[in-house]
Order: C-alpha cells, then structure tokens, then sequence
C-alpha cells in the first residue's frame, strides 16, 4: 500500500485551468481518471488525511503511485477528454455501466447501397441506423412485418440477396409485396434508398406525414373507382397505425426525450432509460454498476449521460434530457450534448405534469432492476458459499455463520418502539422464523438500550427453551443431557416468539398472549445463530454483547453493520473491519441488515396506524364493530355520542340498556381531545371526530 505523499505533487506544481487527471499504480496501469474546473483544488484534496477520505478514495489514493493531469481550454474539452481516456483505459476505480442484458436494436444499414432492415445486438456500426432498443428480438419483427406493406424495404441476408440477383427470380417476400426486389431491378438503387430513409423517418416519430399521405391518395383512388387501390392504400394506413399503437402515446406534445432513472445502494445502482420519440416509447435499457468510486446521483447521472451520447451524434442526442439529479457541472455538460447534437440540448429535472409521471415509472423500473440484479446474485450457491466463508474469515469464526441473526430497532420520534429480528439460513431468508419485538422495559428513543433488551428477552427465551427440552450438561433432576443445542435447521417445532412478538408479518396477533402450534404448545427460540447482526455501530453492538454476557453465553459471534461507510464493528474493537467493497459477504451483510430495517419499519408503521385508528368505544367489552359503526351513524360522531343519555344511546337497533350504560361509562372515562384552532382567525374548529372510531 502506498503512502500518498510519497508521489503528491509540490505546492504550486498544478495548475489552476481545467483539466483531467490521472491516478496510475506502481505498474503504471491507470486506476482513476478524473475532470475538474480547477485541477490544483480539486487534485489537493485527494492528498489530504487518509482519515476524512471516503473509503473508496482512500483505497484509491493508497493504490495509485503517481498522479498526472493534462490541462485543457475549457471545461467541455474536460469532458470529452475524462469520457475517451475512459474508455481507452478501463480504469478500475472508475464508474462503469454494464448492460444488465444484451438489448436488440431495430438496425437500418444506410452504409449499403441496397439499405437493409435487421435486429442487431452488440457495438453499434458506423453508417448504420438504430431505433430501439427494444425489450425483446421478436417485438422489432412484429413492427417491421406491419411496416413492410408501406416501406417494403430489403431485409434479406447478403447471401440471400446475391443468390436472387444471379438467379434473377426474387425471394417469397419479393413475390408478396413485402420487399421492392431491388435484387431484381424492380427499382433503382435511389429508389430503394429513398424507401429506407422513409423508413427512419416514420421510426424516428415523424409518422403524421405518412398517414396523412395514404389517406390522401386513399381517399383521391376512392373518388377516380380505384378501388382496389383504395383498399390496399387503407390497409397500409392501418398497417403503420397498428405499428404506432405499440408504444403507446406517453408525452401529449410529441416530445422528444430521453428519461434517466438511478436506483442506487451504498455498492451498487442500476440505471433505466427510456428513449421517448414522437411522445412515445421507443426504446428502452437497463444497466448496473458498482459503485468504486465516490460518487453520488450526481455523478452516476455524468457518467450514465457520457456513457449514452458520448458516440453519438445528430438525432441520437435528443432535444430533452430528463434526469434524477443534474451534473455538478451543468452548464458544461449541457453544452457538450449541445455540440454532439447540433443544437440546443435541454438537461433538466421534471417537476410536474406527464414528464414527471413518466420519470416516476422510468424509477420504479431501476428500482426493480436493481432488485432483481440482487436477488439473481444471491440466488447463487457458489456465490453464497464464497460469502459466508468471507464473513467467517474477516470476523474470526471456527466455521461459516450457517444460520445468521439480525436485529434493527424503528421507531417515529421515540414513539412506537418496536424491533425486528430476521433469520438467514444459508444465506436465504427464512420468513417462517422472522419475529417481531415491542420495547416494553421503559419509554422513549434509545437504541442502544434497546437492543440490550431484544437480544435479552430474545436469548433469555432460547436459555429457557434448552431447560425445558434438557439440554443442559447439569440436569437439576439429575436426568443425563439430551446432547448439545442444535445448529442449524432440525425437525421440529419453528421457533417462536416472545409474548410481544407476532408472525413473519404484521398480521393481527394478541399482544398480550403467546402464538402457539396447532397441537397447543407453544413455539420456540429453539435453535441458536451463530451470528447475531445487530443494524448500527459500537454503542449496538456492545449492548448486544452485554445482553449475550449476563445470560452466560459465550459461543455466539456478534457484529455490527453501521449504515454510513458499511463498516463492520466486532465488540471491544475501536477499529473496524472493513471488508472490500467487491466482498460477497459484505454484500451478504447487507442484504440481510436492509431486510432486518423493512420487517422492522413495517411492523412500525403497523402499530402506529392501528394507534390512530383507536377509539373509546374499543374498551366497552362486548361491543363489536357493526354495532360501533351503528352508534358512530346513529349520533354523528364520538363526541355527540359523549351527550347523549344513556336513553337516547339505547334507541339505536341492537343497543341494549346495559351496552348504554358501559358505552356512557367508557366515554365518561375519557377525556375528549383538546379542540383545535385556526391560527390565522383565533376561532375554534368544531370537530366531528366521527374518524376516531
């Protein structure tokens, strides 16, 4: 590991222009590649104390072994320049978007001279056209086959093609309309060129003039009794109107557009975009990245908008750019898009209306992408393996964590505080033994005592689970020991909860009693981990170990994963364990840390919502709902309901005296809330609360 300032370069050696630099190792391979305005700011601050870098920039800095930097005239030049030594370079600290799949592109081979229609994959070809791309190979036929009737342009391989020409007899596509048979001289090469530029137009959103144009001459051979013609003409219309319905109208004004969406974690982010042309969806991809550089939605969004247009030129830069967050330098890389398109180009985020509701479903699809990027890597035996046995080797375990614990505290404010515990196997989650805790020893946010008191109540169980099934090595009866607690998954019984805690979701269950199996006994914290994650740092994981240390355990590993730089903290240690950031196992972590904070935060939510909803009328024993709903319709609202006598109370249908009287008791028990009022006026507010039942 290098000392950076062993290479830092002297005071006043950098310049203060803009420019691109260069971090290379000790084997001159470059590792990092970078822009600024101001290359002796930007540069100093990467030689600062290791301490107040980001991790990712300190294992950077540490690696490279020189630096040097190249001074340009403007910052558009700083760009153009970061995006070619980009990609001549490669370099590994870099951000770099791989596609997610390999996406087919609706391809026009204008670099022919009979222009072909095809599906092509991979690096996009000088001279040739693309559209797209698209989701799937057979969506591009489908379109093409509709098109064809109007702009019946080759798509026949040049094999295909030479055999038709030497032969003189053109293929079946030929033969039914579907193909000019430029292989035959049935038209000119500069007709045949002109069908196929007619053919990016209408692909290229310019459809109106086309259709306005059959229907024109449709409607012209009508009036001359050509009828025959008449009919093709309409069912060529309705052949490219087919075409349009396919991507359905999404922006009202016909907008040409691309929309970027960053779905992101503290490694990984994926990216949609959506190409929009004509105010519809032509074309649509996807791609992932890791993230091995500092870099927030700022900087993803550069990196996605160089990686996209930095090839492109003309039409292929839209006159739009909708995106999450703008570049740092906005001004610079709208005026580089500018220069690639050859007129203004506009980079901005949407605030309202149909561009906004597109952006918002552009964001669901990365944020689906990105999970589906995850659950596809976890499904992976191998690659679980790899991560349990790092997890094991970066905290010191005798064997792989085959069944990991992880508890997170939620609240809101301090109020409804609860706590989740989730349960991987394996490295799979198993919901069946997910659990649920509410904070009863005392009121109030503090998560650190807190969490003493889960993995308490939640070990304390487990202790009396071994006591009742006689797996101690001293029977107090004198009977012999059954053997060791298991570990691991084993026949029997799932384990189960404390009397607070409910199923693998938030469904209705008694607070106050325990969940039991079918046959009556009850469920059980049987099987030990041996890991318990717990979501924060030193303060968590030392109550953590404190809890395990007072019930007298002392063979089960605990850890902690803090959210900010995903360290990972073992008790008594000051430093933490840092583990690569292409690490399987902090990926692993992860995964089940996020799952542990979702089960927790639902749950909390859960109690609130169900806290807003109660109501007086909950404590009159006996009374169910319809009957609650009965009284709340009957008098209006819980506070007229207050007023009533208990006679008025009993004329409402299926209210006897005695349920008036314990409604009357129960409201009179209560104290009405305080009435609001208007702060502008000073008036009171009359409430109906006819909600609060």
């Amino acid at each position: 590991m290098a000392d950076p300032s062993s290479y830092r370069p002297k005071p006043g050696q950098i310049p203060d222009s803009p420019g691109v630099y260069k971090f290379r190792d000790e084997h001159r391979r470059v590792i990092y590649v970078g822009k600024a305005k101001n290359l002796r700011q930007r540069v100093a601050n990467y030689f600062q104390d290791l301490a107040h870098l980001h991790p990712r920039t300190r294992t950077m800095v540490t690696t490279a072994a020189s630096v040097e930097w190249t001074v340009v005239s403007t910052e558009v030049e700083a760009l153009q320049l970061e995006y070619s030594w980009i990609k001549e370079f490669d370099p590994r600290f870099n951000v770099k978007y791989r596609d997610d799949k390999s996406y087919p592109y609706l391809a026009v081979t204008l670099n022919e001279e009979f222009p072909r229609v095809q599906v092509m994959r991979g690096a996009k070809k000088k001279g040739v056209r693309y559209f797209g791309p698209y989701g799937h190979a057979w969506a591009i036929r489908e379109t093409v086959d509709l098109m064809l009737r109007v702009f019946p342009v080759r798509t026949c391989s040049a094999g295909v093609f030479k055999n038709a020409a030497r032969t003189g007899r053109p293929c079946l596509l030929g033969y039914i309309g579907k193909c000019s048979a430029p292989c035959v001289g049935r038209v000119t090469p500069e007709e045949h060129r002109e069908l196929a530029e007619d053919f990016c137009d209408f692909m290229a959103g310019r459809t109106g003039t086309y259709i306005r144009r059959l229907e024109k001459d449709m409607t012209q051979a009508a009036e001359e009794m050509e009828y025959e013609r008449a009919a093709r003409l309409r069912d060529d219309a309705g052949a490219l109107k087919r075409a349009m319905e396919k991507s359905a109208v999404v922006l009202a004004d016909a907008t040409d557009a691309d929309l970027i969406a960053v779905a992101e974690d503290e490694l990984e982010a994926a990216l949609q975009i959506f190409h929009v042309r004509g105010g519809r969806v032509r074309g649509q991809r996807g791609w992932v990245t890791d993230k091995v550089e500092a870099v927030d939605t700022s900087g993803l969004v550069e990196h996605a908008l160089q990686q996209l247009y930095g090839e492109e030129r003309g039409d292929a830069v839209p006159k739009e750019v909708l995106v999450p967050a703008l570049p740092e330098d906005t001004e610079a890389v709208s005026q580089w898009l500018a220069e690639r398109r050859g007129s203004q180009v506009s980079l901005r985020i949407p605030q309202r209306g149909d561009k906004k509701d597109l952006m918002a479903t552009v964001q669901r699809n990365a944020q689906q992408a990105l999970g589906l990027h995850k659950t596809k890597r976890a499904s992976d035996l191998t690659t679980r393996s790899r991560a349990l046995e790092e997890i094991a080797e970066a905290l010191g375990l005798d064997t792989a964590p085959l069944r990991i614990e992880c508890y997170d505290i939620s609240h809101l404010q301090g109020d409804d505080v609860v706590a989740s515990m989730v349960v991987f196997e394996d490295g799979l989650a198993r919901k069946s033994e997910y659990r649920r805790f509410q904070i009863k020893g005392f009121e109030g946010q503090d998560d650190v005592r807190s969490m003493h008191e889960v993995i308490g109540r939640r070990f304390k169980r487990y202790l009396q689970e071994k006591e009742r099934t006689g797996e101690w090595e001293e029977q107090p009866t004198g009977t012999p020991a059954d053997g060791p607690a298991p570990i691991g998954p084993v026949p029997g019984p799932a384990p189960a909860a404390d009397p607070a805690v409910g199923d693998a979701e938030p469904t209705a269950v008694a607070e106050d009693t325990e969940p039991r199996e079918d046959d009556g006994r009850p469920k059980r914290f049987a099987y030990p981990p041996q890991l318990v994650v717990v979501d924060g740092g030193q303060p968590q994981v030392a109550a953590a170990k404190r809890a395990l240390d007072e019930l007298g355990i002392d063979d089960i590993a605990v850890c902690g994963l803090a959210k900010r730089l995903e360290e990972v903290w073992l008790p008594d240690d000051d430093d933490p364990v840092v583990l690569p950031r292409s690490s399987e196992g902090l990926y692993l972590l992860q995964r089940i840390r996020d799952e542990a904070h979702r089960f927790a935060i639902t749950y909390q939510r859960a109690k609130r919502a169900k806290r807003i909803r109660t109501s007086p009328l909950d404590d009159v024993s006996g009374l169910g709902e319809t009957r609650k709903q009965a009284l709340i319709k009957h008098f209006g609202s819980v506070k007229k309901l207050r007023q009533a006598t208990i006679d008025e109370i009993c004329e409402v249908p299926g209210i006897g005296r005695r349920t008036a009287e314990s409604v009357a008791a129960a409201l009179a028990s209560t104290t009405p809330a305080a009435p609001a009022v208007n702060t502008a006026t000073g008036e009171i507010i009359e409430e109906d609360d006819g909600g609060s039942s």
